[in-house]
Formats: structure tokens, C-alpha cells, sequence
């Protein structure tokens, strides 16, 4: 028969004496300060000796509550470990981290039927607009890029496809300006996006139109923000359909011209991963449905095909392709 202590009375002593503290330990172990000091108390009649010192509220151990932290301090290691093997594991978590334009105007509204598909699958999202560098940020797992694919080594990189940047306002504003040429090119406030690699120039050189004189309109930090103030009718937007997509079809928007001038396309949003988590199962659901959904969006909105193959920015290699993990054992 083993000759051991109520347990309790072990698992309140380690408490306290790990936290310094009888009312931390109470805290943890979801109980009142009184109950830890009798538990302790008791455990100290069965020893027989003083395991604490008690003065002014504070706690100390003594010599002997010392020896008996560190023989019981393993032995509650050694059970954590033990538990811990026969436990369920802990819910799976996927970090993803993208721009806030990004996750509000075309992650977002998408993403309940990737969390539907995959309900053992935690989200955790973070948005910024600032550079990440995924072999300094560990607790990242999947990085939507914006602008320029990053580059480094371990590092697995995919364009999310090719996208539409189109000069965009409220029909009013596109039925007063009339036919866009030359003459013309001037009488429209520009908005664009400060963070945007494609600028008004771009376009005007696109379209073979010269260049205005005239002071631009109003910058913004973010995408969206552009949107929001081209719908309000503060001027002509220079933004990706992707973040536009849905005033378009809500007839809040349309490009300008009525189609007669011409677009640019360019890859801008990228996913990033490092290489050896490319095999994970949360990862390689997440990239599969991203694409997917992506190609979906494309479809809905009647994407073509043609104007895309005709883009004058090349396209980024995509990841090498992995093999899928088998699927668990039933």
C-alpha cells in the first residue's frame, strides 16, 4: 500500500508554493484561500513538520517545504506528460495574416464557407498593411502578400491570380465626364490607394493619354477606403476589382468610359507559407480552398479571359505543387 499524502493536500502545497502565494494558488486551483491553508495546514499534520513560514500576509517555504517542492514538483511533471499522451489534442489553429483591405472586402465575406468546410479548424486573423516577414513571426502560418511577392529562403510563394485594376466612379460622374480623351483627361479627381504599386501613370499611359497638370485627388492608406470615397462620389478610383466587385454588381460603380478605355492587370496579392509547413493538412486546405475561391469569384463575376492573358506585368511562378497528406485513418 502507498504511503502518500491526500493529493489535494500535495496539489495546494505545489500551488502556492510554485506561485508564492496562497491567494494566486486559490485562483488556480478554483478554490478559497481558506480552503488552500487548511489543505496545506493538514498536509503539514501528516508530515509533521512546517512547510511554510507565515508573517505579515506573505508566505515562505521552509527547508523542508523546499526538499518537498522539488521531489513533487517532478512528479507532477511526470503526470502532466503521462496525461497528456492519452488526452484529445488541442483544437487545431490557422493563423492567417493579410492586409485589412484584403480581409474586409474579399476575405471576410468568404470565409464562413471555408470555416463550414473545415469546423475542427480555428481562424485566427490579424490585418496590417505594413511588410511581414514570416521567418521572423513564428505564430504566422499562411501570409497574404500585397504589392511585390516577398522573397527569401524557405519561404513558398503563389500569386493568387491575376487581377483587374480599373479606373472606377458612380455612373453619374461617368455620364458627366462623357468620352475620355485628351482634351478631357483633366476634368476628373483622381483617387488612388498610397500603398497601391499601380499608380494613375500607369494608366494614363496605358490608355495613350497624357499625364494632367493638374493636382491629383485625395491618397488613402487603404484599398477599401478608396472605394468607400469613389462611391461617395469624391472622384475616380484606381483600384482592384477584387476589393470592388461587389459596388460593381450593386451598380454603385462602373468603369469609367463605359469600357472604352482600358485596364491594367497585374498579380498583387500572393500567398505565402514556409516551405516546410507546405505539407501540412491546415495549410494545404487553406491554399486549395483560397484558389478555389478565387477561380469562383472569377466565374461570378465574368472575368475574361482574353484581356487577362494580355497583361503587360509577368506572372510569379506558382509554389511547387505538393502532394496532398492522406487522409486520416478511420
Amino acid at each position: 500500500m502507498r504511503r502518500i499524502p491526500s493529493f489535494p493536500g500535495l496539489r495546494a502545497f505545489e500551488a502556492a508554493a510554485r506561485l508564492g502565494s496562497f491567494a494566486r494558488a486559490s485562483e488556480e486551483l478554483h478554490l478559497t484561500p481558506s480552503a488552500v491553508s487548511h489543505q496545506i495546514r493538514a498536509l503539514e499534520r501528516t508530515l509533521e513538520r512546517a512547510l511554510f513560514r507565515r508573517a505579515n500576509r506573505q508566505v515562505m517555504l521552509t527547508v523542508d517545504g523546499e526538499r518537498l517542492l522539488a521531489g513533487v514538483s517532478d512528479a507532477f511533471d511526470i503526470i502532466e506528460r503521462a496525461c497528456t499522451g492519452l488526452s484529445p489534442p488541442p483544437p487545431s489553429t490557422l493563423s492567417v495574416h493579410c492586409t485589412p483591405s484584403f480581409a474586409a472586402k474579399w476575405l471576410s465575406p468568404r470565409l464562413p464557407s471555408f470555416v463550414e468546410r473545415h469546423p475542427g479548424l480555428g481562424i485566427r486573423l490579424s490585418t496590417n498593411a505594413d511588410p511581414i516577414d514570416l521567418s521572423r513571426h513564428d505564430e504566422i502560418d499562411v501570409l497574404i502578400a500585397y504589392g511585390r511577392p516577398p522573397h527569401g529562403p524557405g519561404l513558398a510563394v503563389e500569386s493568387l491570380g491575376r487581377e483587374e485594376i480599373a479606373a472606377l466612379c458612380t455612373p453619374e460622374i461617368d455620364r458627366g465626364l462623357g468620352q475620355i480623351e485628351p482634351s478631357t483627361v483633366g476634368r476628373f479627381t483622381r483617387l488612388e490607394s498610397s500603398f497601391s504599386p499601380v499608380r494613375w501613370p500607369d494608366w494614363f499611359a496605358v490608355n495613350g493619354l497624357p499625364l494632367p497638370q493638374t493636382p491629383g485627388g485625395a491618397a488613402f492608406d487603404r484599398g477599401s477606403l478608396v472605394i468607400s470615397a469613389a462611391v461617395q462620389g469624391l472622384g475616380v478610383a484606381l483600384e482592384s476589382l477584387r476589393f470592388a466587385q461587389a459596388e460593381i454588381d450593386a451598380g454603385q460603380l462602373v468603369r469609367l468610359g463605359n469600357g472604352r478605355v482600358r485596364s491594367l492587370y497585374r498579380d498583387l496579392h500572393f500567398i505565402c507559407y514556409r516551405d516546410g509547413d507546405g505539407d501540412l493538412e491546415k495549410i494545404w486546405a487553406f491554399r486549395r480552398w483560397l484558389l478555389e475561391a478565387e477561380r469562383e469569384s472569377r466565374a461570378q463575376a465574368g472575368a475574361d479571359a482574353g484581356l487577362m492573358a494580355t497583361s503587360d506585368a509577368p506572372t510569379v511562378a506558382p509554389a511547387r505543387r505538393r502532394r496532398p497528406p492522406p487522409p486520416p485513418a478511420a
